[in-house]
């Protein structure tokens, strides 16, 4: 659920870069085997196009992200991250005011001191390797480099005291088993508790995420305020520094209801006060600058999802929330992932919200007036800070990755320059098969386009299913206009971004509070309706040559349309799938989870889970299938692929499958650079011989 630190739920979206160059062959450009299209400059010419693709799509692509003010809205603190494929990593630097400030290649989570001279942040230069170490430099005066502290297992959330003196941050506590020098030392692992696995993360629930606070001057070392098994996630300090706020699930059945709430953590270890009441799911916490009231994501109902967050307030010594955000009825969770309201004054606050497409910044009240929009147009902020009346986000387009922008006084300013110029889309409406409503959708042409030409096409679905394309660089996208097809892309019923019914129309249809029509029925139909309208309104593109591929939920509508509609396609790429619902859940990291979507269980209702799966219906794929899935992917366990591709091998159909080693749910947007790139040129060459001129 989305203010969880240790689960975000099909969070499917992803801001990557591309550029590469095309000429036409026989009906339209297509990136093919045997590398069709004109050499991509800087590359050599001896290598397949889609090689070339691959290394223009990922090497030296900048973003910006984690934009920090300082608290008199001087100065503005970000991360810029570059991938270096040929050390298959990925470098991030903080960069102060436009310009790089240090030197990496590892640095993050920027944090200004209270008086604005020091500078925290997050690296990894500790002795060992895999160690993390948090730092404090100074800004505009004499001084180095300080290491306040070194964590064998990660640390974030950083957050500086009021008064100066500590600083508090989210680091995991390794149980003693990961002492021994190997796994065949260690003891054996008694699981009691669901959600005891992450993927990305593995094992967590002896290494679970506690608040440890340091002394900002690296006197002593950090001291953990809250032992256990509880997992903790994000870190407000209070007004007067005598402890911080977090949000944690606290409670005996916190594995089964995916309730979390506020909590109190005192600095001096005192009892730990919960300020909410336990029966919905509360993070991402902000106090007020009067210290009096604390400023949330969440929702009321743990076990009802999808919902669109909101944002509330409570007062600090407990009591009853309220919301203030209902104004809008839009998710206060960019991505799925709440970021904290950010307060203004102790009157006003900004926070986030999705919105059709774009993502934008909106003004809120405490007395519950509507929120008020500080951005406008085709963007997508994915992240900001505010200070001093000093609005800066990370701010993205479809053209571009995240750049920073600073609002002072009601102008905008562009402080950094580190992406490139690409290819845009042009957004159209489609109407709901049944009339009900419209779905947003976009196409990309083919980089050099020809109207004079027809293209190959291919329609992407994104994961979640609660998720949605927009108004943001998307990787996918560009890599596949640059090797030559139309891109088309909507976001069907299901997806985020818009009223909360259109989220929860495809809950199951036994639900008991808010029933839908359940996964694989108007989610299909309006696929499917995209598709046709894209074919329909634009000449150029060829009703003849059409490839689908996605992941995720994307890779559940993948295998689906396989299987229900394999004629309308002549490839398709289904990609860290869900496809049997029934074995699905049990080894996933969310085990429990979906209930809260369906209903019930599966054990409680195993025949509704099977009717919902499209490996029931392999019998039926007969256009040919790329599977790819990653080893270590605990979202959605690689036996979801197996399964599949053993049935289909089985059936003697055209199937290919691609295991990816070292890898999560995540490849395709975290994954190491050579992997991705790896995956890249898989996918570009699947479809270029799939979707080959006719003749």
């Amino acid at each position: 659920m989305p203010c969880r630190a240790r689960v975000v739920l099909w969070t499917e979206l992803a801001v990557i870069t591309a550029s590469m160059s095309t000429e036409r062959h026989g009906g339209g450009p297509v990136a093919a085997r045997s590398g069709y299209l004109s050499a991509v400059p800087d590359a050599a010419p001896e290598e397949p196009l889609h090689t070339r693709v691959a290394k223009r799509l990922l090497h030296g692509r900048s973003a910006v992200a984690m934009p920090k003010v300082s608290p008199d809205g001087a100065r503005v603190a970000a991360v810029v991250s570059t991938i270096d494929l040929d050390k298959n990593t990925t470098n991030t630097r903080i960069w102060l005011d436009g310009a790089p400030l240090t030197a990496g290649p590892y640095d993050g989570e920027p944090t200004w001191s209270p008086d604005g001279r020091f500078l925290a942040f997050t690296s990894r230069r500790g002795e060992k390797k895999g160690d993390s170490t948090l730092h404090v430099m100074p800004i505009g005066g004499p001084g180095e480099v300080r290491t306040i502290c070194t964590r064998p297992d990660g640390l974030g959330s950083v957050a500086w005291s009021p008064d100066g003196r500590w600083i508090a941050f989210i680091s995991r506590t390794r149980n003693e088993r990961y002492e021994a020098e190997d796994a065949s030392w260690q003891a054996p692992r008694r699981i009691d508790r669901f959600q005891s696995r992450l993927d990305g993360e593995n094992w967590i629930f002896d290494r679970p995420n506690h608040v440890y606070v340091v002394a900002a001057d690296g006197t002593a070392p950090p001291r953990n305020l809250t032992p256990g098994e509880f997992h903790h996630d994000g870190v407000s300090w209070l007004a007067d520094s005598s402890g911080v706020v977090t949000s944690a699930p606290r409670h005996e059945t916190w594995d089964i209801d995916w309730a979390a709430d506020l909590h109190v953590v005192p600095l001096d270890g005192g009892e730990i006060r919960p300020l909410t009441a336990g029966s919905g799911n509360y993070g991402a916490p902000a106090v007020s600058p009067d210290g009096t009231q604390v400023a949330f994501a969440g929702f009321d109902d743990s076990m009802l999802w999808p919902q669109n967050t909101r944002i509330g307030l409570i007062p600090v010594d407990g009591g009853q929330h309220r919301w203030i955000s209902e104004g809008l009825d839009r998710p206060f969770a960019p991505g799925s992932s709440p970021t904290a309201p950010v307060w203004l004054d102790d009157r006003t606050l900004v926070a986030a919200a999705e919105d059709r497409g774009s993502c934008h910044l909106y003004r809120l009240h405490v007395d519950g007036r509507p929120p008020e929009a500080l951005t406008t147009g085709a963007l997508w902020v994915q992240g900001f800070d505010a200070a001093a009346g000093v609005v800066a986000a990370a701010r993205s387009t479809v053209r571009h990755p995240a750049e920073l922008w600073v609002d002072r006084s009601g102008g905008d300013e562009r402080l950094t320059h580190v992406t490139s110029d690409h290819q845009d889309w042009e957004r159209f409406k489609v109407p709901c098969a049944d009339g009900s409503d419209e779905i947003d959708a976009w196409l990309m042409r083919p980089v050099e386009f020809d109207s004079a030409e027809r293209y190959p096409v291919l329609l992407n679905v994104h994961g979640g299913p609660f998720a949605q394309y927009g108004e943001l660089f998307f990787d996918e996208a560009q890599m596949q206009a640059e090797a030559g097809f139309v891109v088309v892309m909507g976001n069907p019923r299901g997806s985020s971004g818009r009223h909360t019914g259109w989220g929860q129309a495809i809950n199951g249809r036994r639900h008991p509070t808010v029933p839908g029509s359940g996964w694989g029925s108007v989610d299909v139909e309006d696929v499917m309706s995209v598709l046709d309208a894209a074919l329909e309104r634009y000449p150029f593109c060829d009703s003849d040559r059409v490839g689908m591929l996605g992941g995720s939920y994307g890779g559940y509508m993948a295998t689906t349309l396989a299987a229900r509609f394999g004629g309308r396609f002549r490839a398709i790429c289904s990609e860290r799938a869900v496809n049997n619902l029934v074995t699905f859940e049990g080894p996933s990291d969310i085990t429990g989870a979906f209930r809260a979507t369906h209903g019930r269980t599966v054990v409680e209702d195993p025949d509704e889970y099977t009717l919902m799966s499209p490996s029931r219906l392999a019998h039926d794929i007969h256009v040919p299938m790329l599977i790819i899935h990653s080893e270590e992917d605990y979202r959605a366990p690689l036996s979801q692929a197996e399964e599949l591709w053993a049935t289909l091998k089985t059936l003697g159909r055209d199937v290919t499958f691609y295991r990816f080693p070292g890898e999560g749910h995540e490849l395709s947007r975290s994954g190491s650079p050579v992997h991705r790139r790896m995956r890249a040129e898989i996918i570009l060459d699947f479809f270029a011989e799939h979707l080959e001129a006719s003749g």
